[in-house]
């Protein structure tokens, strides 16, 4: 049952791991980055959902 546990934190970490480096290199605000990594960091479960859903995207341009 421990097992179980310690492959699921793992992934919780590696899913705000990356959160964090996505929402670092996006295009937002340096407050909005701030505000962003403390969500994930201090509510690592429902922060990364919010930010999966709601976070700020990448600084990728299309050509149109």
């Amino acid at each position: 049952m421990k097992m179980e546990y310690g492959i699921l934190g793992l992934i919780i970490l590696i899913a705000d791991i990356y959160a964090v480096i996505k929402t670092l290199s996006s295009s937002a605000s340096t407050g909005a980055k701030i505000l962003w990594v403390l969500g994930i960091l201090i509510f690592p479960v429902v922060g990364f959902i919010v930010w999966l859903f709601a976070g700020p995207r990448g600084g990728t341009t299309s050509v149109a």
